[in-house]
């Protein structure tokens, strides 16, 4: 009998041994030692434990588990409070340690004794089937120090009750930053008791827009007035407190400011009248920067500082449109005063003016990368959003930056097939590419890359009309995110962060969260193959699970088998889902083909796209798919001011004499149709030979999809160049920037 107990006990140390625990983040360090700690009934807590994160321990698992206070020697559940040692930054380390008879855990904060707390959670949570958590040690804290997700309330406003939800949810996964988007064009959403209009007025709208934007369609419905009092940010600021979570308030300036000028258009460099917008994107009308803005910018942040204790306060500063500033009397006698350059030395010199004030206060102010336009504000902090390259700027001349590129971090993106998906943004930001971020760029040194304070994911809810919408972009991603801040991201091991997201899936149902399930939804992947294209397919199951067709129906349980990657040599839609013993598992995924004598061909561009819009780079522009031009997902290349110009090989002389391009419009966004495009051909892939060029006007007439006659051709290389409308002109949202160019398949027949 005792043998066959020491063997019992062999097995069991064995299987924790080799079984990964299923946690998120994955800890620093982990040991799992001999023997298990078996979960009880009740659970006896040390008497002395801190009161405020341990009552958060007790509501966490009120429904599996009875706690009881006792004296420590009788506890199972107990605390010790390292002593720091002078220049110990470690507030957010803790040691736990799980034996048969105990739980120890060990930290230098209360804030590392929550963190322990939240590791714990997730063990009981996990093995509470099994009534046994493996014996263990835990060693662990964070890379970074500012670990954020960010919620827009302005398009679409939340309730208290679900940003404490938001809240929670950053806690779960030890995040520690809560990014709060209180005001923009379409809404105020804070209480400012000097100044009652921005509620009054700002904090409401005639109506929204919904569906695509393209599509230009309004509801006609009121909406608002939204907006939280200061006794509600009181409230929740002293939640995420209790949560160790930091909330970082947002007022933007000097744009984004339609909302506060439809209560104090006297702010403007216009007379207005003003309105809060009711479509999204950029506006024209912004602050003025005149002594009467910034009192009353001054004023506002005032109210808001004395709301919520962080170190840094937001002040936006993206996307500020320069066109009233060029045409303004004042702005314009500025400039000249003070020796600016131009219009973006003027937002330097507003930025500067309202860091000067804040900094009188004893805080510091983080911005949009934009900020660094005419220069940076001696302590500013930079949120690098339009890619890398405002946090690389910033930390190489010491100041401090949070990592948020839109390709990794905007949660408004696309998750899985944007055919199968609700509407977005745009984008195509799945799992694994969030996985995969680094926030470090290559091109910090050592020294340069203590400047990096962490990184930060963003929700826009543009197009996120209720909480479950919320809950849905925000899961499974926020925890990709959470492991990426925590520093023990591996994107060689990806599959096993996947399969711990996926038992991770088992909690938020208990939860009743609402979370995405793209990762069980079939994936295809277009190839080259010896006759064009291939499209191969996958899934996070098993494979052998999937079935499709290619006739455009509906796949069923007595489909073709997908074995191999299928060849694309016609026009045809594959269709294709995973089954489980002849059920259903995903999402049917549905795929259009139309291919032409450039599919699969090898492409070069000349200049790549923009990091956010380049899913299957060069190739998806010989792919066979068209792009759909109400989803900016997969489908599309998009160039911020840059021109398209390919070549394609077509590897033999090849005859045809129709060359075609999409290309797309969407002027809100600030994608303007090509301005012109040429097409050349050569047999040396030296020497081209113009054979068609056309201008703006065909290009409009044709709506973007363009077709061109280009007479009998027999040529091996096409080259195509497709011009950028270059800046944008004023009168259109965005103007004085460069505007995108949108680019999807290019084809000739």
């Amino acid at each position: 009998m005792r043998s066959l107990l020491v063997f019992s006990l062999m097995i069991s140390n064995l299987f924790f041994s080799q079984t990964q625990l299923n946690l998120i983040p994955y800890p620093k360090n982990v040991t799992i030692l001999n023997g298990g700690f078996s979960i009880p009934e009740t659970l006896f807590l040390d008497k002395d434990l801190p009161k405020q994160e341990t009552e958060y321990l007790k509501k966490s698992l009120s429904s599996d588990l009875k706690f009881q206070t006792t004296e420590k020697g009788k506890a199972q559940l107990v605390y010790t409070q390292l002593k720091k040692v002078n220049g110990n930054n470690q507030n957010e380390f803790y040691s736990l340690q799980i034996s048969p008879k105990q739980i120890l855990i060990e930290s230098y904060t209360k804030q590392g004794y929550f963190l322990a707390l939240q590791t714990l959670i997730q063990l009981f949570e996990n093995y509470q089937n099994d009534k046994n958590i493996p014996a263990l040690k835990i060693e662990d804290e964070p890379k970074f120090a500012w670990r954020g997700m960010h919620l827009d309330v302005c398009r679409h406003f939340f309730t208290v009750d679900e940003v404490k939800q938001y809240i929670d949810y950053l806690a779960m996964y030890k995040l520690n930053t809560f990014h709060w988007h209180l005001t923009d064009d379409q809404g105020w959403r804070i209480e400012i008791k000097k100044y009652p209009k921005l509620t009054e007025i700002g904090s409401k709208r005639k109506e929204s827009m919904i569906g695509a934007y393209v599509d230009n369609t309004f509801d006609g419905k009121p909406y608002g007035p939204y907006f939280y009092t200061q006794e509600q940010i009181k409230d929740v600021v002293k939640y995420a407190e209790q949560r160790h979570i930091t909330i970082v308030p947002e007022i933007e300036m000097p744009g984004h400011a339609l909302a506060a000028l439809s209560a104090y258009p006297e702010l403007a460099c216009t007379k207005g009248p003003f309105e809060a917008a009711t479509k999204w994107g950029v506006f024209d009308d912004v602050f003025c920067p005149k002594e009467e803005t910034f009192t009353f910018l001054e004023n506002v942040l005032d109210e808001v500082m004395q709301l919520f204790p962080s170190q840094y306060i937001h002040i936006g500063g993206d996307e500020c449109p320069k066109t009233r500033w060029k045409e303004c009397p004042h702005c314009q006698e500025l400039i000249k005063k003070n020796n600016l350059k131009d219009e973006h030395g003027l937002q330097s010199y507003f930025i500067h003016t309202i860091e000067k004030y804040v900094n009188s206060k004893g805080r510091k102010i983080i911005g949009w990368d934009e900020i660094l336009e005419g220069g940076l504000a001696p302590n500013a902090a930079v949120m690098s959003w339009t890619g890398v390259n405002g946090g690389i700027e910033a930390a190489k001349s010491k100041h401090f930056a949070v990592m948020t590129p839109g390709a990794f971090c905007y949660f408004d993106h696309y998750q899985g097939d944007p055919q199968s998906e609700p509407n977005a943004f745009g984008g195509f930001t799945p799992l694994d590419k969030v996985y995969s971020y680094n926030p470090i760029p290559s091109e910090l040194n050592a020294e340069q890359a203590k400047y990096i304070l962490g990184v930060q994911a963003n929700l826009w809810t543009e197009y996120i009309l209720d909480f479950k919408h919320v809950q849905y972009m925000i899961f499974p991603r926020l925890m990709a995110l959470s492991e990426v801040g925590w520093g023990t991201a591996d994107s060689k091991k990806y599959k096993d962060f996947e399969n711990r997201v996926i038992q991770q899936f088992k909690i938020l149902d208990k939860k009743k969260i609402n979370y995405a399930k793209s990762i069980y939804n079939i994936l295809g992947k277009v190839i080259p193959s010896a006759n064009g294209v291939a499209y191969e397919l996958s899934t996070s199951q098993n494979s052998n699970g999937i079935k499709y067709t290619t006739d455009g129906t509906d796949p069923t349980a007595s489909s073709m088998p997908y074995h191999n990657a299928i060849p694309v040599s016609k026009v045809m839609t594959i269709k294709s889902a995973y089954f489980e013993n002849g059920v259903i598992k995903s999402a049917v995924s549905s795929q259009q083909f139309n291919p032409s004598k450039t599919t699969g061909k090898k492409i070069v561009l000349e200049q790549q796209p923009s990091e956010n819009y380049s899913f299957g780079g060069a190739f998806t522009l010989v792919d066979g798919i068209f792009g759909n031009q109400k989803q900016l997902g997969k489908t599309w290349l998009g160039f911020d001011g840059k021109d398209v110009v390919a070549v394609i090989d077509l590897g033999v002389k090849t005859q045809f004499s129709e060359v075609y391009f999409n290309t797309l419009e969407n002027k809100g966004s600030w994608i303007h149709l090509a301005k012109s495009a040429q097409v050349s051909v050569s047999d040396d892939n030296v020497n081209f030979k113009m054979i068609k060029e056309i201008g703006k006007d065909e290009i409009q007439n044709s709506k973007g999809k363009v077709k061109l006659n280009v007479g009998n051709q027999n040529s091996k290389y096409i080259k195509i160049k497709i011009e950028n409308a270059g800046i944008i002109p004023a009168g259109n949202p965005g103007a004085d920037s460069k505007a995108w160019l949108f680019v999807d398949e290019i084809g000739a027949n």
